[in-house]
């Protein structure tokens, strides 16, 4: 799959992407309050476009700047205009460099 593919609402079985810009990680509480986590927005691109990726928790030191990393499972949804990928609670992000 290729970023030009992503959609809203769909599942991405196997993305390739380099992780060109990673932001500050923040605290966010659980819509439900009962749990804080920490998040990150990254930026990722392939020969087809760029997309945020969204990465939690362990995650966030998982994949450094510059990687090029393999989503599988992953999942992409549609926040204030603009598509997000994530790999999600099923999902699995390995870094290939």
């Amino acid at each position: 799959m290729k970023i030009s593919d992503l959609r809203p609402l769909i599942k991405v079985e196997e993305i390739e992407v380099e992780v060109i810009e990673k932001a500050e990680p923040r605290t966010v509480t659980t819509r439900f309050g009962n749990q804080e986590l920490r998040v990150c927005d990254a930026k990722v691109k392939d020969e087809t476009g760029e997309v945020q990726l969204t990465l939690w928790n362990d995650e966030i030191e998982l994949v450094p700047l510059n990687s090029r990393i393999r989503i599988t499972n992953g999942y992409v949804k549609e926040w204030n205009g603009a598509l997000q990928l994530s790999a999600g609670k099923y999902g699995k992000i390995d870094v290939l460099e």
